[in-house]
């Protein structure tokens, strides 16, 4: 299958659509759980199958440095080598790269940086980023940007511009090596292209600042990539800001390609970034604080470690179906916990990984019935975000 997308239906500005990839079709608004090393931390692949996960994140920036992309391109790419069938989207490393700070030195033709595992000196530049996601083989590549770290929020922060500018040049040239892999691979030969029908989005940066942000959207869709990410979000800045950022950047997007909203996973974020037409989601949230011990229930977060639970027979949520609510209670979900049995954690994972995309379901079947808006409003009623911040 060769990649596309289409929009099937609308309410306001929530879309619901088809993202088709050479490794299957997902249905949108979708979540990507974060399988960073090629795993998503304590869950199987027959688990994210079990749950409905049609497409993952991986790393491109822990994946380079071990096992190494050339490793993973002889093994014929990402897909074969960690056995997973469906799509995959591969970040460029950026946002790893610059979240190293003094590690790294920001230049016009790449970022040089210190490996977090040895110390050894790497370079990224945009032409390398796209060379190690054509080895990986993702369905889906994105673009090297550079970003603004939560230290730098602020309306009146220098440091928004010229990284927007950068990120802007940055793009046409991976734009230009993307082709060349795609297009004519023979002049590149130390770069195995693994999947030939990989796309390619581009990044819209400029920070809280709506002008640069407009800016920026002009410069990344005159160069033209398969689709569009919003990033620089989700560092720091306050919740509604993140908010505004997305509803005037959303619709300066292409109409017909996909929307992706790069970080973002607050449960609430998911819904709201929804109804300001953002197409795809991805974060750590789920199972990070599941293995905090963290539940996310369709009444509020329950901290499953809290002596409450000891006796407790409920399931974590009781209006769940997931194998864990349906199998195990509050109670021993506790107990694995204190005890630190990892099947504790891998069993939290599962549920709140099931409550993310059973969420993106019920989301999709809402803007089919035109029910949407209704959904949006249940939903602030139960769930809290500061109970989600861990």
């Amino acid at each position: 299958m060769s990649f596309g997308f289409s929009v099937t239906h609308t309410e306001g500005a929530a879309r619901r659509g088809t993202l088709t990839t050479p490794h299957g079709i997902v249905e949108t608004p979708a979540f990507m759980p974060v399988g960073t090393r090629g795993a998503v931390k304590a869950v199987t692949h027959r688990d994210l199958e079990d749950l409905g996960a049609a497409i993952v994140l991986g790393n491109t920036y822990h994946l380079h440095l071990r096992p190494g992309d050339e490793l993973i391109a002889r093994a014929g790419g990402l897909h074969a080598f960690i056995g997973w069938p469906h799509a995959i989207l591969t970040d460029s490393g950026g946002y790893q790269v610059f979240s190293l700070a003094a590690m790294r030195k920001v230049t016009e033709d790449a970022v040089e940086f210190r490996s977090h595992l040895d110390g050894a000196l790497c370079v990224l530049s945009p032409e390398k980023a796209a060379d190690i996601q054509a080895r990986l083989g993702a369905d889906i590549a994105m673009v090297l940007d550079e970003c603004v770290g939560a230290a730098a929020q602020g309306h009146q922060a220098p440091e928004f511009g010229p990284a927007m500018e950068r990120s802007a040049r940055w793009a046409k040239r991976a734009r230009t090596r993307f082709l060349q892999l795609r297009d004519d691979p023979a002049s590149v030969p130390d770069v195995i292209v693994t999947n030939p029908g990989q796309a390619q989005f581009g990044i819209v940066q400029g920070g809280p600042d709506c002008l640069l942000r407009t800016e920026s959207v002009e410069r990344t869709r005159e160069i033209g990539f398969e689709g569009y990410a919003i990033g620089g979000l989700s560092v720091g800045e306050p919740v509604n800001v993140m908010y505004d950022v997305v509803a005037h950047t959303a619709p300066l997007l292409p109409a017909d390609q996909p929307r992706y909203l790069m970080g973002t996973g607050m449960p609430d974020d998911l819904v709201e970034c929804v109804a300001r037409g953002v197409d795809l989601f991805d974060c750590v949230l789920p199972t990070r604080n599941a293995r905090n011990g963290q539940v996310l229930t369709s009444s509020g977060v329950l901290v499953i470690k809290n002596a409450r639970y000891a006796e407790d027979r409920d399931p974590p949520d009781p209006g769940c179906r997931c194998y864990t609510c349906t199998h195990f209670s509050r109670a021993y979900l506790r107990h694995l916990f204190l005890v630190q049995e990892m099947s504790g954690k891998t069993l939290l994972s599962v549920h709140n990984l099931y409550f993310y995309l059973d969420l993106m379901c019920r989301i999709r079947d809402a803007i089919c019935f035109g029910s949407f808006e209704k959904l949006r409003s249940e939903f602030h009623q139960t769930f809290s975000r500061r109970q989600c911040l861990m």
